[in-house]
């Protein structure tokens, strides 16, 4: 077993007074040569938009785009036709493929939206783009890892253009679970949400990452309430 650890303060950021965003790969002006992706996680932004703020039109192509908010609701619009309000509890995929624009707001004027905002090289170039939003509280399970990503239509959760499988977990103190990786070459990037865990004895707090590869399996203890997204994706990049 290979790994890796980034400290929640060893982030890169921005402050744009709309925008407050933490980068755990380098992005826009953070650049870090040891920062540069995870296998084809490419981009990892904690991001908190003010009130009424956003991201205006702009584009993508060849990138699986996946958003997860953690607070408030973001407004949602793009060039396929797409309009919609995600909120905590869902999740967002946006194949850009042979490209797409699209712009994200914050809907409400009193209160900052927090989300995260993920990029994965895809598996395959110039897909025809498309747009799939989920909400996850029906499949959500207390104290077991819940699937809301994978790269099979027919699976829980949405689907991406990329063999990876997203899981997120919501623990109670105490509780001990076993991970078991979908592909031998695959690696996982486990990033805390809040609380504290330890995964395979190291201690991760809010906000902290740590990737694990050349393993089969990895161990996850909740040192207090915590959640947790694991993201499994190839280490190679195509």
């Amino acid at each position: 077993m290979q790994y890796i650890i980034h400290p929640s303060a060893s982030r890169g950021q921005a402050n744009h007074g709309w925008l407050k965003s933490r980068h755990s790969f380098s992005f826009a002006h953070y650049f870090n040569p040891e920062r540069m992706h995870f296998g084809v996680l490419r981009v990892l932004n904690d991001d908190q938009v003010a009130g009424g703020m956003g991201f205006g039109t702009h584009p993508h192509d060849n990138m699986e785009i996946i958003s997860i908010p953690l607070k408030g609701d973001l407004e949602h619009q793009d060039s396929m036709g797409n309009v919609a309000v995600i909120k905590e509890g869902d999740v967002q995929v946006l194949s850009a493929g042979t490209g797409i624009t699209h712009s994200e707001k914050n809907k409400n004027q009193d209160q900052e939206a927090h989300f995260l905002q993920i990029w994965l090289f895809p598996r395959q170039q110039n897909v025809k783009p498309r747009y799939d939003q989920i909400s996850v509280k029906d499949i959500a399970v207390k104290d077991e890892f819940y699937q809301i990503l994978s790269p099979n239509k027919e699976d829980q959760g949405v689907w991406i253009h990329q063999d990876a499988w997203f899981h997120m977990g919501d623990f109670s103190q105490g509780i001990e679970k076993e991970y078991l990786l979908k592909q031998k070459e695959n690696g996982v990037y486990v990033f805390v949400l809040e609380g504290s865990l330890e995964v395979e004895e190291q201690q991760l707090n809010p906000r902290d990452g740590m990737g694990i590869w050349e393993t089969n399996s990895l161990q996850v203890k909740a040192l207090s309430e915590a959640r947790v997204l694991l993201m499994e994706v190839p280490m190679q990049l195509a």
